[in-house]
């Protein structure tokens, strides 16, 4: 009898002492690695290189850049260009404009991608005495949230036909809002949040 009291008595000041200092008794094995880790992101092929083109008809596949962990993650995506006038450069920035405002699959949701562009941003070519690489927003870059920027900027930049110039883009609001050089860092990649796309101003 003195023996289960015994064991009791342990088994009750393990627990006081566990919890004085501040860990919590379990009976399942417990993982202490960061949170963020935890999701797989692994949606998108592993390289991330891949372009716009494999064209099948008039569809095209695309990556773009959606947030997974606090970083920027591509994702493989199919579009359909159609052809009303504009340039093939514009036509295309405004179907990544659209999947990056698309809310995400269920798949993706679970694996933990999101977006912040919103589903009202839109895009346009170069205005008059514009540089002809130049892209205008209908919201004016600065405006966006950092995340949001980094998004457009590195899905536009990791494509050959809205990018002319490697990893930068050259990106304005509406207006004669002032046109920037915006750069799809690795730093801005792993950090969107915190790092804004470092730019040039153009003209």
């Amino acid at each position: 009898m003195r023996r289960g009291v015994r064991t009791v008595g342990l088994s009750v000041l393990a627990a006081v002492l566990l919890a004085g200092c501040g860990i919590r008794s379990t009976e399942v094995p417990t993982d202490f690695g960061g949170a963020p880790t935890r999701v797989g992101c692994s949606l998108s092929s592993p390289d991330g290189t891949e372009e716009v083109g494999t064209r099948a008809g008039a569809e095209f596949a695309v990556q773009v850049y959606l947030v997974c962990t606090s970083q920027l993650v591509t994702v493989d995506r199919t579009v359909t260009l159609e052809r009303r006038g504009s340039s093939d450069r514009v036509a295309v920035a405004r179907e990544l404009l659209a999947e990056l405002s698309r809310r995400p699959s269920a798949a993706e949701s679970r694996a933990g991608y999101s977006t912040d562009v919103a589903a009202r941003t839109r895009v346009a070519g170069p205005q008059k005495d514009d540089p002809a690489d130049a892209l205008r927003l209908n919201t004016p870059p600065d405006d966006l949230s950092p995340y949001a920027l980094a998004q457009i900027v590195c899905t536009f930049a990791n494509s050959k036909v809205t990018a002319e110039d490697g990893d930068h883009v050259v990106l304005g609001g509406p207006g004669d809002d002032a046109l920037r050089s915006y750069e799809c860092s690795d730093a801005v990649k792993a950090r969107p949040g915190l790092i804004p796309a470092p730019a040039e101003t153009v003209g």
